[in-house]
């Protein structure tokens, strides 16, 4: 009887915990390792870095470095100029996903930096916006990503160029690298969406 009663409390046990485990508790979980990890790159000491990343970050602001590129490419006929049309649009739908929707739907607070320690040579300005998703980005991911299907020559240095941009803004502080993913995740998808939208209908009238 005993053994039987026992047998029951631990099944009952079991069923309770899974019973306890719900999405808040998923999202708590993942949301104190998003901070482990934001906490842990502001931990690393990488004074190589600090001041190069601080300017990329800035300097991808308002997709300032993918609309510069794209600039460049459309001054060269055929594909270069294919892959600057669809590479802007690619930027501006990722834009308006992350800033109009993205953010007024989460409501995600930055990171505090001071609490982290952040170092003040890594740090640019804390923008006022909404932390999730990050827009810098998403608008990276989406120009390296539809400017690479139409000329995949670019695909390397681009794809490099989204990754460095996106992980500077953990290194400066101003996004969690949960924000950084979902917003490569929305990049790609705003790239899919131009290359159907934008490309497709270039390559028919070219063709």
């Amino acid at each position: 009887m005993t053994e039987r009663n026992e047998r029951n409390g631990r099944n009952g046990r079991k069923e309770r915990n899974h019973r306890t485990t719900s999405p808040a508790d998923v999202l708590t979980d993942l949301r104190a390792i998003d901070g482990a990890l934001y906490a842990a790159v502001a931990a690393t000491p990488t004074p190589a870095l600090d001041s190069a990343l601080r300017r990329l970050s800035r300097a991808a602001d308002h997709s300032k470095i993918s609309l510069t590129v794209a600039a460049g490419l459309a001054l060269v006929p055929g594909r270069p100029r294919q892959a600057a049309v669809v590479g802007v649009a690619a930027v501006a739908l990722a834009s308006v996903a992350a800033n109009l929707i993205g953010k007024r739907m989460v409501h995600r607070r930055r990171p505090d930096r001071e609490r982290a320690r952040v170092i003040v040579s890594r740090q640019v300005p804390m923008p006022e916006s909404a932390s999730f998703p990050s827009g810098h980005t998403a608008s990276a991911t989406a120009f390296a990503t539809a400017v690479s299907v139409v000329l995949p020559p670019a695909a390397v240095p681009l794809g490099a160029l989204a990754v460095a941009v996106g992980y500077s803004r953990v290194h400066t502080g101003v996004h969690y690298p949960g924000d950084v993913a979902a917003g490569a995740v929305l990049g790609f998808a705003a790239a899919a969406a131009a290359l159907a939208v934008v490309h497709v209908p270039l390559q028919l009238a070219e063709g």
